[in-house]
């Protein structure tokens, strides 16, 4: 299967490219042939779902990277409202 972007850029989507690797890897090549396009869509909603909500990552703290991006979020939100506090004393 022919690689995601122009020929010899791949160093410019790393990072794609090794999501992309797994995806094949683990749906399309593990649990393939498809029979329809449907079942190859909702395997696909399963394993992002997966990927980002239930995989644990060892860099982050052992938690899903759906979680850590929550806990960023969070983390601005709560700066952003202890600067306006501390701003307008």
């Amino acid at each position: 299967m022919p690689s995601v972007g122009s020929t010899g850029d791949s160093y410019d989507n790393a990072l794609a490219e090794t999501i992309n690797g797994l995806y094949k890897t683990e749906v399309i090549h593990k649990r393939g042939p498809w029979k329809t396009r449907e079942s190859l869509e909702l395997a696909t909603l399963q394993w992002v779902h997966w990927f980002n909500h239930d995989r644990l990552l060892e860099s982050i703290g052992h938690i899903p990277p759906a979680e850590a991006e929550a806990n960023y979020w969070r983390q601005v939100a709560n700066t952003v409202q202890a600067n306006a506090c501390t701003s307008t004393n």
